[in-house]
């Protein structure tokens, strides 16, 4: 079977926002891995097991536990699983995701500003999105950001990882993504957003200068968006009193979920240029009332 593989991003640059090296995370038909054998976590969803040992599982767990800083002495990766694209419609997300990084990269002059990040999961839901991608449960996370697919950069993997959901056996899933970022913009909390402000941008990020969070918008969550690995670890004990319970994932924690008590309308305000870079517009949604 032919592979599809693809190059994104600047690999001059700092290759992307958890330093892994894209050229080890080539996108593939799913011949690499463990012959097609199936996780018993996982059964029947192209998902197969990686192991110690082999180039991509010891980068991905170096790469987390470093994320985790000094609580990743005291981490365990208990399982690495890769996303093969092995079914009808996993090929056909794949090459949506081919196909609409090349058309990024052509509308931004080169650069489709592709990340990896991270996305906290039950094993119910990473089942659901592999088989189905992602859908309105998981994206009904009562809007901080507005309506979306919310993802961490590295330097919110700890936060990611506290607001992570234990299973029966007390592991915590996490989604390794490919995102296709485009020209982003800067949404504030508030936002009502369910798309892109313009045709100009591809995707939201939180900060302008130092972004942790990338917004991926409901119209785009299927198409920008390719998980890619599952990483299931047992984090230490001194975390485990911040796990989420009862709540669907990607939904921020107090103090970060905000409400607005009534109906209101928000505005947004274009920024002058000395407020923004090269790389997108400041929307701002903090309540203004109309």
């Amino acid at each position: 079977m032919e592979h599809s593989s693809i190059q994104v991003g600047n690999t001059n640059e700092q290759n992307d926002s958890i330093g892994l090296e894209l050229e080890d995370l080539t996108l593939s038909d799913g011949e690499s891995g463990s012959s097609g054998a199936n996780s018993g976590q996982f059964p029947g969803f192209g998902l197969v097991p990686l192991f110690e040992g082999d180039n991509i599982y010891d980068l991905i767990k170096r790469r987390f536990l470093s994320g985790l800083g000094s609580l990743g002495n005291e981490t365990t990766v208990a399982m690495v699983h890769k996303n093969t694209y092995c079914s009808i419609m996993g090929q056909a997300r794949m090459q949506s995701f081919l196909t609409f990084t090349k058309a990024t990269e052509n509308k931004c002059c080169g650069d489709p500003n592709v990340k990896c990040a991270w996305f906290g999961a039950t094993v119910d839901e990473i089942c659901n999105t592999m088989k189905n991608g992602f859908d309105r449960q998981i994206n009904d996370n009562s809007g901080l950001y507005g309506c979306g697919i919310y993802l961490s950069a590295d330097d919110s993997l700890l936060q990611t990882v506290k607001n992570s959901r234990v299973d029966k056996d007390g592991l915590g899933h996490l989604l390794l993504c490919r995102v296709i970022l485009g020209t982003t913009e800067v949404v504030l909390p508030g936002s009502e957003q369910c798309h892109p402000s313009s045709e100009e941008f591809d995707s939201g990020i939180d900060n302008l200068s130092s972004p942790k969070t990338y917004i991926v918008q409901s119209n785009r969550m299927n198409t920008h968006i390719l998980p890619e690995f599952v990483v299931s670890f047992k984090a230490p004990s001194s975390l485990k009193g911040f796990f989420m319970k009862g709540e669907p994932a990607g939904i921020p924690t107090s103090p970060c979920r905000m409400s607005f008590p009534g109906k209101q309308n928000f505005k947004a305000r274009t920024y002058t240029a000395s407020e923004t870079n090269c790389r997108g517009r400041v929307v701002d949604c903090s309540n203004q009332i109309l």
